[in-house]
């Protein structure tokens, strides 16, 4: 087939492309052991539901520390640009402190995302008359599998973890079709009920008792452009999501400054990219083509 120059030649043009475009850092993260990490986490968060290679709660919280601490610090050294080949350096042993706080801080903050996780238990259960029991939602429904990751990415999100909570989300997203940036902010009872489709932006903000089905989208509407025509990095671009809001299949919310008040309804497959007040109920009326927004409607 292959003769070895040929092979040679192949391999020495891609090398030339990673050189000029995609060459890694030096220790790329370790997505297994991320995923291990989550899965720690859940053992600790959830012992019952979602064991782990036989490890105990005690075990899996000792691991989980271990193994953050030591992915933190190489996220932390590859965002500083700290060659890895320098262990003893100033930059190195400062990563590795601000490792240990870090770790600490998300470890900390275990019991508070428990507490929210059970108020995304109870909204999906009292939310979808399938749901028969509160072990159902734990084991069987993917919307509460992509909140917990969530949930557990948002915490390092917030501590100024780089990458990690990525990966996390991700995985997520691999696994359930349901796609949360880490930095969104999301308030307690959300249900997501389907789910598979959902898109929710880094700079959104979702109020408590949110209710979304399959489909939604809460996203940016444009970009600013710098000099170059490139997008800006950063800024608010996701919408605001008031509490009580429902948004039904297929609706799409677009911009940093739309804002849905709450106890809102949001139609099947509708295009919103202005502020709706709260209580109102919007739809999409076939007939004339155009948007109804009034209290009275009832979807």
């Amino acid at each position: 087939m292959m003769d070895h120059a040929f092979s040679e030649e192949i391999l020495r043009k891609l090398d030339e492309l990673d050189a000029a475009a995609l060459r890694a850092p030096e220790k790329l993260p370790d997505r297994k052991r991320i995923i291990s990490i989550l899965k720690k986490t859940f053992v600790v968060l959830l012992p019952d539901f979602y064991p782990y290679r036989s490890l105990t709660r005690t075990d899996a919280l000792s691991a989980l520390g271990k193994e953050l601490v030591t992915e933190i610090q190489n996220a932390l050294c590859r965002a500083a640009g700290t060659s890895d080949s320098l262990p003893d350096s100033g930059a190195e042993a400062s990563a590795a402190k601000e490792a240990q706080e870090k770790t600490l801080q998300f470890l900390s903050a275990l019991p508070e995302v428990k507490r929210l996780l059970l108020t995304d238990i109870q909204a999906i259960y009292d939310g979808d008359p399938a749901a028969k029991s509160m072990a159902e939602v734990l084991l069987c429904y993917p919307g509460f599998y992509a909140i917990a990751i969530y949930r557990i990415a948002h915490v390092l999100y917030a501590l100024s973890v780089p990458l990690i909570p990525r990966i996390m989300t991700e995985y997520a997203h691999e696994k359930t079709g349901i796609d949360i940036n880490p930095g969104a902010v999301i308030g307690e009872y959300f249900c997501i009920d389907h789910g598979t489709g959902i898109v929710i932006g880094e700079t959104a903000v979702l109020g408590s008792h949110v209710k979304l089905y399959q489909g939604v989208t809460i996203g940016a509407k444009s970009f600013e452009k710098d000099e170059r025509g490139m997008p800006v990095k950063g800024g608010k671009r996701h919408p605001d999501i008031g509490d009580h809001v429902i948004i039904y299949a297929g609706a799409t919310i677009l911009g940093g400054r739309t804002h849905i008040g709450d106890r809102a309804v949001i139609g099947g497959n509708v295009w919103v990219t202005h502020s709706v007040e709260g209580g109102a109920h919007v739809t999409y009326s076939a007939d004339n083509e155009r948007l109804i927004e009034t209290p009275e409607y009832v979807i």
